[in-house]
């Protein structure tokens, strides 16, 4: 923990415990003096560090011996957020400790100094309860408070239209609310700026019988993180229906609502769902970072020889290609990514979206409105008189829709669009369900990418362990082994600070791409079923969605389980 006292105890313990000579203790203490006599305020522990005569680990067991204080790492444990909030930011930066937990009714105070009698003394006046000091790692203690600062930073709320310099002074902050609302208004501060933080897609806040459940969706999965008296959901949905523009008087009927943020520079959209439910009313918010940078292809995770494949098609002046999956497998991204690269000055680029997720200079995008009858057939047979060059459409949800997406290919259009199939292969015979001829769909499509997201292993906590050809293969048959591999080398997941403890950090694609070639135009025009097609793709060089998963395991970017949590 960097308990980095000046020379004498730790320096001393240090010494005993084998970890350093004299020697080495000696040029330390002279390379300290001489840093100190510069201004520099630097301590011991950080000088042996520096040298590379012990790690943060080694400093933090000293101070735990020498002092008696309990060693904890907190990568493990966690915080106790309830007792975070019993002090401010501003504490924890100037006496560089946090409260982490209760035991046996005394506070546990992880502190980099734990022989800091006045910092013990200002935190037992300013919460009230007896302080135990924790020795933890410097460099979890340093990620912890600043984590711990962010999440306690201003949010400002934002008009819709967002960001024009002469508006700036006209927003108003989380902060300017009736005091009675007071916790629910810091409470509401710190859920938005702690789901910011970790990259969080989706918040969850369900009220339970006896507590309110907050949960986020991070990298695709949904993690608990925290629970709440039950006594505050009135005042905390209150809030967020306000900031939404929602009826608070009306709980019965669902309804939806937009707010837009700003914290640290970046705007941040969200989408407000409201839900009645048993316990009262279950809220959803789903955040997208506006003006975020358009990632490519590459970035996505795209193999590079189906990326090869793929730009063949991409470029053509006209043709059909879908992208396929389930919801939230990075569909939408992966369109942005391939509108991004084919937008130039020259194209008139058209979408019909619902919603507009991301807002992309040189697109002419379109929301869809059901209700005032703009819907994707509507509007796709209204852009086709807007002399366009390439179409995306959201999604292909009727005969109608894929109709006329079908014929606006045919008529020398460049269509873009997703669909809801298990695998590329399936897209063609879903296509056929609903109804558009094969002659149809063989002569307009051209390429259909299935895709799924998989989490990336943390680089900072993965862990290695090997694995026998044998065994392997007894589980994973298809696993792509080199002849002479007898002992593979795989990752899992393990968990620290920088991934919240979940192991994961990022996520990456699976993706399988099938071209559509003469010999494919064949089987669809004879209604070939979905394995023919797919064992036809094969044979054309196509890797499932399996096959480029289990590359992306063997190099180590996830984790075995992880991939089979994602493709069958």
């Amino acid at each position: 923990m960097g308990i980095f006292l000046q020379a004498g105890c730790l320096g001393e313990q240090l010494t005993k415990m084998g970890i350093i000579t004299e020697e080495q203790l000696m040029i330390a203490l002279k390379i300290q003096k001489q840093r100190r006599s510069m201004g520099k305020k630097v301590l011991l522990g950080q000088v042996l560090i520096d040298l590379g005569y012990c790690t943060e680990d080694q400093i933090a067991q000293a101070m735990s011996r020498k002092t008696g204080f309990q060693l904890k790492s907190v990568n493990k444990t966690g915080i106790d957020m309830t007792c975070a909030n019993l002090i401010t930011p501003e504490i924890a930066v100037k006496y560089k400790l946090i409260p982490i937990g209760m035991k046996d009714g005394k506070l546990q105070v992880a502190m980099q100094n734990p022989s800091d009698i006045i910092a013990i003394d200002d935190i037992q006046l300013l919460t009230g309860y007896e302080v135990e000091p924790i020795v933890v790692p410097d460099h979890e203690l340093s990620a912890i408070i600043e984590q711990f600062c962010n999440i306690s930073k201003n949010i400002e709320q934002q008009s819709e239209d967002g960001i024009e310099e002469d508006e700036k002074d006209s927003f108003d902050t989380i902060d300017d609310a009736d005091i009675n609302e007071k916790p629910a208004v810091l409470l509401v501060n710190q859920i938005l700026n702690h789901a910011i933080r970790v990259n969080a897609s989706d918040i969850h806040i369900e009220p339970q019988e006896k507590y309110i459940r907050v949960r986020f969706r991070i990298d695709g999965v949904l993690h608990e993180i925290m629970e709440q008296p039950k006594r505050l959901h009135p005042l905390i949905s209150s809030r967020i229906k306000v900031m939404a523009g929602m009826d608070i008087a009306e709980r019965r009927i669902p309804q939806d609502g937009r707010i837009t943020l700003k914290v640290d520079e970046k705007i941040i959209d969200i989408r407000v769902a409201s839900l009645p439910s048993a316990y009262g009313e279950k809220l959803t918010m789903r955040l997208f970072v506006r003006n975020e940078t358009i990632i490519t292809l590459e970035q996505l995770g795209f193999p590079e020889v189906q990326l090869k494949r793929y730009n063949e098609i991409m470029y053509l002046p006209y043709g059909f290609i879908l992208i396929t999956g389930p919801t939230g497998s990075g569909k939408s991204t992966t369109l942005y990514a391939t509108l991004a690269e084919i937008n130039t000055p020259d194209k008139n680029v058209i979408t019909l979206e619902d919603p507009v997720e991301r807002r992309m200079e040189g697109l002419n995008q379109i929301q869809m409105n059901n209700k005032a009858g703009m819907t994707f057939a509507s509007g796709l047979r209204a852009i086709l008189r807007s002399d366009p060059d390439i179409i995306m459409v959201g999604e292909i949800r009727d005969k109608e829709t894929a109709q006329i997406a079908v014929e606006s290919a045919l008529t020398g259009h460049l269509v873009f669009s997703t669909l809801h199939t298990n695998d590329s292969s399936g897209a063609v015979s879903r296509l056929t369900e609903m109804g558009i001829e094969p002659f149809l769909t063989a002569s307009s499509l051209v390429g259909v990418i299935a895709q799924r997201l998989v989490r990336v292993l943390c680089p900072l906590c993965r862990k290695s362990y090997e694995i026998s050809r044998q065994e392997l293969l007894q589980n994973i048959p298809d696993f792509p082994l080199d002849e002479d591999e007898d002992l593979i080398t795989l990752y899992k997941s393990s968990g620290c600070l920088s991934c919240n403890n979940t192991g994961f950090k990022g996520r990456t694609g699976v993706f399988e791409f099938l071209k559509v070639t003469d010999n494919m135009q064949k089987l669809i025009l004879n209604r070939a079923s979905t394995n023919e097609i797919r064992d036809l793709a094969i044979k054309e060089g196509m890797d499932t969605l399996r096959a480029d998963g289990l590359k992306k395991v063997k190099s180590g970017i996830t984790s075995l389980e992880e991939l089979l949590r994602v493709v069958v």
